[in-house]
């Protein structure tokens, strides 16, 4: 290794696991050579060491799984360009069922597998006890057989990557800690260590299970604790010959392989033991925690149950080595919004061997380019509210998080741990009226209403259906409230607030006071950054209206193109309560809170108004495709405002209501149908961009226009009543795939279940096609626009009865 530290580097990679020698091959290879790896002990002496590693390609998302499929190429390529073996090995994984809901979830895996081009498939309880022997059957449904999966050698996957990495210029410091970093008006500047100092432009801050502690060096938020994680050694074994398939047994919350001629038995179970931030320190090297039988005894049961022969088995070892944890289960991936320069590629929640090559590829990526390859958007080291940063709080969360990675993929599932964090203006009110609440960005916000009891979670007709259908019913016959609360707000004031929105936005941000916009935020290639709602409240003051868990990153964004522009930006997210009074009843209701004059405000249009003596603003338009204003007043205000609004009739509605409502009417939503991946032109919003251009992206939304790029979001209506899609679904024409749900519900307007698809290309109105939900095909129609309403008679203004 390296001796002498040099005096700069254009960036420095701190952390020596699998995500800092990844990052810092990748950066070699993109032709940062000066780039360096600064580890305080020794290369793999964190977590890496001690990873059972195994890859397993199919992920939740096309762009997580396209991130492991990059791993194992790499991986095997790596071999052959630095002569380093990986120890890949490839047996296949199998994954079994127990219940019929497990059996669903893994069916649905397999139809996942198939929209992104893995081998998987089902097979027979029989079949699955001739791929695994040893394994009692006697339970078992059925399973689902991935021939592609297999495992490397943690350590030698390291080797490898710094091997190549150092063959290119990249040098790398062990025994060289970190003791600060050093920034300037928020950017990075430098990396202070106990053998010199660093100059650079940016930090990869790949730290593991020390990276909130060293991202708080640098003034960032980085939410991630270590949990204790075990598995169980045994020695040789009879029956284990050669290498096995690995085994899931997540009913069990168990994976079994052969480990040396014996049997690696490793868990999640379902409440982990977290480890307070401290306790682990700079000492620890290659070191393990101490064994814990007791916290282990009911997965050993579970492994006895499965595997008879570890009855008579010797035991090596209880492996006790530490993992982190994020808050939702996804690892951070990205440039934080704190600092400028430091990017973060950390928190893999103990598939960091698995992910690491490909997330390495995009971290290094995002450095060099600005952005990862694809949208990892799921992984944005942004997406957390700050109070996810509480050690309180991850020290309740952490373990839950390490207990839901075997976890049935339920709709409607919510996290038990870190709640209540954020509570609505109207908290009390929606809790009187039964709400059902679901935890986004650190809110609590209402999912449904008139809750008697907690939910059973299925994958059938869920137990809230009838709830959902009255609250969608209110708001197309009569009225209904939702609660848009919790949106961000950016208020933008200054002379150059239009010429600064005109640059970042791609909407028609130039039009007169008292107007609202729908407008895209793009980057420079085009696509998606936000989708975001306007209202112009003054010739230089605009408030901008921004997706709940978007705040943090959508001002980042804002913030870092605000210069050279004389603007201010704020966030007035908690200052005001925004609820959308919505229905053919809205306007009677606002007429007898004493707001007469508020019908006679224009679609998108916004204008100051008084309801029940309470100064508001109440924007014209709808997310649900129903008549109505989105009003704002002070939050301190919104309880009375609630009280004279139910008193004339509304009642509140949902999350869930709000999206079967949205679908219907194929309103397009971040992280579902729109992300960086996506243009303007391929969401069919192209009508909403200015054609004068002017804006981030402008150029790219052109070259794609020209090429011939075309809307492919459709709507789906399935033929079957009692079918219930999820999103992520594949969809098929003539027996192949041709596109996947993005967004699904039931339409209680249109009395069938309904969906919002990207399809691979255009597909004529009308045309028939089937819906694949866990591995059984339903008939669906493709719509080429709204379902309900589509010329959008009913969102405009409906005069009050007299």
């Amino acid at each position: 290794m390296a001796d002498t530290l040099p005096s700069h580097a254009s960036v420095v990679v701190i952390g020596g696991g699998i995500m800092g020698c990844s990052t810092l091959y990748h950066l070699a290879k993109m032709g940062v050579t000066d780039a360096i790896l600064l580890e305080r002990n020794a290369l793999t002496s964190g977590t890496t060491w001690h990873s059972a590693a195994q890859v397993r390609a199919l992920r939740h998302s096309r762009n997580l799984t396209r991130m492991i499929q990059y791993s194992v190429d790499l991986y095997s390529q790596l071999e052959k360009e630095t002569g380093q073996s990986v120890g890949w090995i490839q047996k296949g994984s199998l994954s079994i069922a127990t219940t019929p809901d497990r059996l669903t979830h893994v069916k649905r895996q397999e139809a996942l597998a198939h929209a992104y081009g893995i081998d998987a498939w089902s097979v027979s309880a029989g079949e699955a006890k001739e791929r695994w022997p040893l394994m009692n059957a006697e339970d078992v449904l059925g399973a689902v057989w991935s021939p592609d999966d297999g495992r490397v050698s943690p350590s030698d996957v390291c080797a490898a990557l710094v091997k190549g990495a150092k063959s290119l210029g990249a040098k790398i410091f062990e025994r060289t800690g970190v003791t600060g970093i050093l920034t300037e008006n928020g950017r990075i500047t430098g990396v202070e260590t106990d053998k010199g100092t660093v100059m650079c432009d940016a930090i990869a801050l790949c730290t593991g299970l020390w990276s909130r502690e060293v991202g708080a060096m640098a003034g960032a938020e980085v939410p991630a604790l270590a949990c204790e994680h075990f598995y169980l050694l045994t020695k040789p074994i009879d029956g284990i010959t050669g290498n096995t398939p690995t085994l899931s047994d997540h009913d069990s919350h168990l994976y079994i392989r052969d480990d040396s001629g014996g049997l690696l038995v490793g868990c999640f179970e379902p409440m982990g033991k977290p480890i307070a931030p401290g306790v682990l320190n700079e000492s620890f090297e290659f070191g393990l925690l101490p064994e814990d039988w007791d916290h282990f005894e009911p997965m050993m049961m579970n492994a006895l149950h499965r595997l008879p022969a570890l009855e008579t088995a010797e035991v090596k070892m209880l492996l006790n080595g530490p993992e982190s944890f994020t808050p939702d289960g996804t690892f951070m991936l990205g440039e934080t919004a704190e600092t400028h320069g430091l990017f973060l590629g950390c928190g893999l929640n103990s598939v960091g061997i698995a992910s690491g090559g490909g997330a390495g590829m995009n971290l290094a990526h995002a450095i060099v380019h600005g952005r990862t390859a694809y949208d990892l958007s799921e992984a944005d080291a942004k997406r957390f509210a700050p109070v996810f940063n509480s050690v309180e709080h991850l020290m309740a969360r952490a373990p839950e998080i390490l207990g839901t990675h075997y976890d049935i993929a339920y709709p409607g599932k919510q996290l038990k741990t870190a709640r209540d964090l954020r509570r609505l203006p109207l908290d009390a009110e929606y809790r009187k009226a039964g709400a059902h609440m679901g935890q986004v960005y650190g809110w609590e916000r209402p999912l449904y209403f008139g809750k008697t009891a907690e939910p059973q979670m299925t994958f059938g007709r869920p137990d809230w259906f009838g709830n959902v259908e009255a609250e969608v019913t209110a708001a197309h016959e009569k009225a209904a409230i939702f609660d848009a609360s919790p949106f961000g707000k950016i208020d933008v004031t200054g002379p150059d607030a239009e010429a600064f929105l005109a640059r970042v936005c791609a909407g028609h941000v130039g039009r007169k006071p008292g107007s609202v916009i729908y407008t895209a935020v793009l980057n420079d290639r085009g696509t998606f950054e936000s989708d975001i709602t306007v209202q112009r409240l003054g010739a230089e003051r605009y408030r901008l209206f921004v997706g709940t868990n978007a705040i943090k990153r959508d001002l980042a964004w804002f913030r870092r193109h605000s210069e050279g522009f004389d603007v201010a930006l704020a966030d007035v997210t908690e200052d005001y309560a925004t609820l959308g009074l919505m229905g053919p009843d809205a306007a009677r209701i606002a007429a007898a809170c004493g707001a007469e004059g508020l019908d006679g405000i224009g679609y998108f249009r916004v204008a100051p108004a008084r309801i029940a003596g309470i100064e508001v603003t109440a924007a014209r338009l709808s997310y649900v495709g129903e008549a109505g204003w989105e009003i704002t007043c002070a939050a301190a205000e919104a309880s009375r405002l609630y009280a004279a609004l139910t008193a004339g009739g509304a009642v509140p509605a949902g999350l869930f209501a709000q999206s079967s409502m949205r679908i219907e009417k194929g309103f397009c939503a971040m992280g579902h149908e729109l992300d960086s991946d996506v243009t303007p032109i391929a969401a069919g919003l192209g009508f909403a961009l200015r054609k004068a251009g002017g804006y981030i992206g402008a150029d790219a939304v052109e070259t794609a226009r020209a090429s011939g790029e075309t809307a492919r979001i459709v709507s789906l209506t399935l033929d079957d009543g009692t079918a219930v899609p999820l999103g992520h679904e594949p969809v098929y024409l003539d027996g192949k795939i041709v596109g996947q749900t993005s967004s699904c519900a039931f339409g209680y307007r249109i009395g069938k279940p309904v969906a919002l698809a990207h399809l691979h290309h255009p597909l004529a109105d009308g045309t028939r096609v089937q819906v694949d939900i866990a591995r059984t095909l339903f008939d669906a129609t493709v719509t080429c626009g709204p379902l309900f309403d589509p010329d959008g008679a009913r969102m405009k203004p409906v005069p009050a009865e007299a």
